[in-house]
């Protein structure tokens, strides 16, 4: 109401011209994979750097969030789409800018290579 109604559109606005950002930003990277199309301020990817076995990239890929978290630098989800496990980014805070975003997916694919480096996840 502060705001009014305007100012709330053009932020979702936002959040979804973000959401779009970090797909590209997904795509770029070659240890990166979009598992769904990003239509909203919704992003489903995964590291997905070799061939690996299901539960292994699921291993992997939820560490990659639980580091993410423990860290501090994101609170992302997990989930899982077209029965594939991935990573779930909804970008929705008003704050949030493009530098956020190259700051996440470089620490996406440095805590991806140190895990898979490591041999072991816990």
């Amino acid at each position: 109401m502060e705001h009014g109604i305007e100012k709330f559109g053009r932020l979702v606005d936002q959040n979804v011209a973000q959401g779009h950002y970090l797909s590209g930003l997904v795509e770029a990277e070659p240890q990166l994979e979009l598992v769904a199309p990003t239509n909203i301020n919704i992003v489903c990817f995964r590291y997905h750097p070799e061939e690996m076995t299901a539960e292994r990239l699921k291993a992997v890929n939820t560490e990659i969030m639980l580091r993410l978290q423990d860290e501090g630098t994101a609170v992302i989800s997990d989930t899982t789409v077209h029965g594939e496990h991935c990573l779930r980014v909804a970008v929705n805070n008003h704050r949030t800018r493009r530098e956020d975003l190259d700051l996440f997916v470089r620490e996406v694919v440095r805590l991806g290579r140190e895990i898979v480096a490591g041999g072991g996840i816990g």
